[in-house]
């Protein structure tokens, strides 16, 4: 098996958690934790308990539990991005690329054991129903001098640059990206939690459905069909 290592922009954390093994145990029972409690009734503290170590050993890797949740979120649209890239490199047709990035936007995640100390499909739900806490604050724009939000953009401008290869004369390309991409988790919430404002719902597999909405968004703006 081949243990790979997404790197990230050095202001998301105080330490880079991948080059130690107290962050790579940080790193494997944080998400589970923020899964199941959420991320309002996890701390610092809980973590600390269940990684049997300090709530200091902690702070040496983060300031605080939002730039935790920053570098987990940050680490999967980059994890994302790079699989995105993989599965579309060889592929010729600007349609064929568009199309597979949506598939892998939307596909039900599960274990990538090239990532053995991430669990995807935690970290997954903690996109769907946590992401907007990361730049929903008042200090967006001093993070967003920092570069936290690096992987995020690189993911929206590749799969928009896959959008003018198919249609050079969309005028929208990034809004259109960066609203399907949120569209795609807020449907999956809906769907979990809200099920009266989605016909995603109404399914055996809402991720097929959505890749389908999706798709439908997109394909239907930049007028192909495919």
């Amino acid at each position: 098996m081949t243990v790979l290592q997404i790197r990230l922009n050095d202001n998301l954390s105080l330490k880079d958690p991948q080059s130690t093994e107290l962050g790579e145990k940080i790193i494997r029972h944080s998400i589970p934790l923020i899964d199941q409690l959420g991320f309002e009734g996890f701390t610092f503290k809980k973590l600390s308990v269940k990684m049997e170590s300090t709530e200091a050993s902690i702070y040496r890797y983060f300031e605080n539990k939002h730039r935790l949740l920053v570098y987990l979120i940050s680490w999967y649209w980059a994890w994302l991005d790079y699989r995105i890239e993989y599965d579309t490199h060889h592929l010729a047709d600007p349609l064929q690329k568009l199309d597979q990035a949506l598939r892998l936007i939307t596909e039900k995640k599960i274990q990538d054991n090239s990532f053995p100390d991430v669990d995807e499909e935690a970290l997954a739900r903690i996109v769907v129903a946590e992401s907007d806490k990361i730049y929903l604050t008042k200090q967006v724009d001093e993070d967003n001098k920092e570069g936290l939000f690096r992987g995020y953009k690189s993911l929206c401008k590749n799969i928009a640059r896959f959008v003018k290869e198919v249609n050079p004369e969309y005028p929208f390309p990034h809004a259109l990206v960066s609203t399907a991409l949120e569209t795609a988790n807020q449907q999956i919430f809906f769907a979990e939690h809200l099920p009266s404002l989605t016909e995603m719902s109404e399914v055996d597999d809402p991720y097929k459905r959505n890749y389908e909405f999706i798709r439908s968004i997109i394909f239907n703006a930049i007028n192909r069909e495919g």
